[in-house]
């Protein structure tokens, strides 16, 4: 199978389901920041050192596929395109994330003040995926703005920020290395 397809050519690309948009519909802005971040959560892995968050992290990139597929389905496609199921967010991964922040967070001293982004190359890529999180969720906003989006991607897309920012601090933490505060006006 060729890479290529040439039906892009003229600006355009599909939807599943067959509709066709221009490739700077809000729909198709709001997956192509997720898959972005799906990058950033790669380079993650790909520096990491610990496998445990190795692991969760590569979850996470088959869930942001999931939820890449999610947006680029309309909502009156159904749970199916032909004979394919569509993959759809839901409370239940939400929920997930949730138990991965408070199980991520024990043993961290409780946040006191700002903090810069950085410390040790793992939290520093975590935190850089945190603010590519941060802009997939407001492209989603965009996107649900125009049109009926599944809502749970957008809160999908807010707790996994908070993981990341925990996941940050937990490697830090871990690491034994110290927060850098923000100290306004330094």
């Amino acid at each position: 199978m060729r890479i290529y397809t040439r039906t892009g050519d003229q600006g355009e690309t599909g939807l599943f389901g067959g509709q066709r948009v221009l490739k700077n519909h809000p729909r198709v802005a709001a997956y192509g920041e997720v898959d972005e971040l799906n990058a950033v959560l790669g380079l993650c892995i790909a520096c990491g050192s610990d496998p445990e968050l190795n692991a969760l992290l590569e979850r996470i990139q088959g869930e942001l596929l999931a939820l890449g597929a999610d947006l680029a389905t309309p909502l009156d496609e159904g749970e199916t395109v032909g004979s394919r199921r569509v993959p759809r967010v839901s409370e239940g991964m939400v929920a997930a994330l949730e138990g991965l922040i408070d199980r991520w967070e024990e043993g961290v001293p409780p946040l006191q003040q700002f903090i810069l982004p950085g410390g040790t190359p793992d939290a520093a890529y975590l935190h850089l995926a945190r603010t590519v999180c941060r802009r997939a969720e407001r492209a989603v906003i965009t996107a649900a703005g125009k049109e009926t989006l599944n809502p749970e991607t957008i809160v999908y897309l807010n707790r996994l920020s908070d993981l990341l920012f925990t996941l940050a601090r937990a490697a830090n933490h871990h690491a034994g290395e110290r927060e850098t505060p923000w100290i306004p006006n330094a």
